[in-house]
């Protein structure tokens, strides 16, 4: 800071809003209840599991996501670099590399629906075949959406609540990323919402997995 005063401004005011917010709260015990003595709250401990888990600390985020998905190895091999690029600064790649993992997940539930149907005896729709990924998923939206009555309650949320997020915000914000018609594309913000959305993604697509070969 080197005695900016602007900048000392903006540190306490900043170092309040902790207080203010309830992230820390002023006292270590009884015998030392005030300042200087302060401590993290519950609502600070639970900010900072959550933290742990953000894309700019791609060993949480790898970890959280672990323990709640299971990633094919294409999949999991574009977002590692994914990672590697948001940790960069490099978000145009990093929502491309993104992107590349979701493709990655949507056909290999492609290719779990295809055996399913196939061992029942059931025709499977010509789309889920074609060679251009936005078809296949369309495809597998109508076919999952035709089956959500033989789905678990759960599963039938999540499905309905996280199955957007394939075909919408990761791949408008890999299409804005992958048509170069301005120096920034797309915003970190944006960038960094799509890796935060992309867990939940994952567990449904796990899920779905799970379900498909025995149900579908």
């Amino acid at each position: 800071i080197n005695r900016d005063a602007e900048l000392e401004l903006a540190v306490l005011a900043l170092w309040s809003d902790l207080f203010r917010t309830g992230y820390l709260a002023w006292g270590m015990n009884l015998a030392n209840p005030n300042p200087p003595f302060f401590h993290i709250t519950d609502v600070g401990r639970r900010a900072l599991e959550r933290l742990s888990r953000d894309p700019g600390n791609p060993a949480g985020y790898r970890a959280h996501l672990a323990s709640i998905a299971t990633l094919n190895a294409v999949a999991l091999s574009y977002l590692n670099e994914g990672l590697a690029c948001f940790e960069a600064g490099l978000y145009k790649a990093a929502a491309v590399m993104l992107r590349g993992a979701a493709e990655s997940m949507i056909l290999e539930i492609r290719d779990s629906v295809v055996a399913r149907l196939q061992a029942t005896g059931v025709q499977a729709p010509k789309a889920l075949q074609d060679w251009r990924v936005k078809t296949v998923n369309d495809a597998l939206h109508k076919t999952l959406s035709s089956r959500l009555a033989q789905m678990p309650h759960e599963l039938q949320v999540e499905f309905q609540s996280f199955w957007p997020t394939f075909t919408q915000q990761i791949r408008a914000t890999r299409n804005d990323a992958g048509h170069p018609l301005s120096v920034d594309p797309v915003a970190p913000d944006v960038v960094h919402a799509s890796f935060l959305a992309f867990p939940e993604m994952a567990r449904t697509a796990s899920r779905l997995l799970a379900w498909i070969p025995a149900y579908l």
